[in-house]
Formats: structure tokens, C-alpha cells, sequence
């Protein structure tokens, strides 16, 4: 007697049937797929989703300025943004999606101005950010 490979309950039907069920059809491959290491898009997509939600909460008003050692504790990764632009003065913003920052010295310590997408000065966002 066949067994399901989901929840070893006995298959009926067609010889070559595997799955009790479509839902045990399912469940099963999700489980499995759950065990597996997350892809390196997933993993790169996912740090810049957490870059843009850290970078929106902490720039509530739409131009800030934070210690850089505060947003790396929240777990901002400085080395994942999408795209930059370069302002007359020669600074480079990198931006996530469409919150920028820019890493300047001030005090002794390294902090981030934070600034909002303002498609009026720095043009339009590229089509794959």
C-alpha cells in the first residue's frame, strides 16, 4: 500500500500518485522549501526593504540628519542602496528606492543626512529603482 509523502495517510487513484490531496501536494513542497537557505536576490531584497523602512522611520520630515552608529544598531546595511546621484558640490547620495543619505563627517563622528526623492532637483528615478 502506498503511502501520502505529506501525512502518510493510504493514496487511492492512479498508480503513480504520490499526494493524498492537493493540500498535502502543497504543504508538502512549502515545508520543504521553507528548510532551504533563502536565495541571494531574497537576501539582497530583503536588506533593501530593511534600508528603506529604517531610512523612511527615522526621516520623518523629509531632510535629517543621524548618527551613523544609530542606524547600523536598527540593522541599516550602508553597502545595499539602488541607485545614487551626485549633487553640484560633488557629494554622492545613495539611495534606497527613494530615501537618500549621505555620510558625512561632522562633530568627530560620522553621521547620515537623510533626504527624500525630490524628482524636481535630481531628475527622474531610473526605471529598474
Amino acid at each position: 500500500m502506498r503511502l501520502c509523502l505529506a501525512c502518510k495517510e493510504p493514496i487511492s487513484g492512479r498508480i503513480d500518485k504520490i499526494y493524498c490531496s492537493d493540500y498535502c501536494k502543497s504543504n508538502y513542497h512549502y515545508q520543504k522549501n521553507k528548510q532551504k537557505d533563502p536565495s541571494n536576490f531574497a537576501k539582497i531584497d530583503k536588506q533593501l526593504k530593511r534600508n528603506r523602512r529604517l531610512l523612511h522611520h527615522f526621516n520623518q520630515a523629509g531632510k535629517s540628519t543621524i548618527r551613523k552608529e544609530k542606524l547600523l544598531q536598527a540593522g541599516f546595511n550602508p553597502k545595499f542602496y539602488t541607485h545614487t546621484w551626485s549633487n553640484q558640490r560633488g557629494q554622492t547620495y545613495h539611495f534606497c528606492y527613494d530615501v537618500g543619505f549621505l555620510e558625512l563627517p561632522e562633530n568627530g563622528k560620522i553621521k547620515y543626512i537623510l533626504i527624500d526623492y525630490q524628482p524636481e532637483f535630481m531628475g527622474k528615478l531610473p526605471e529598474n529603482g
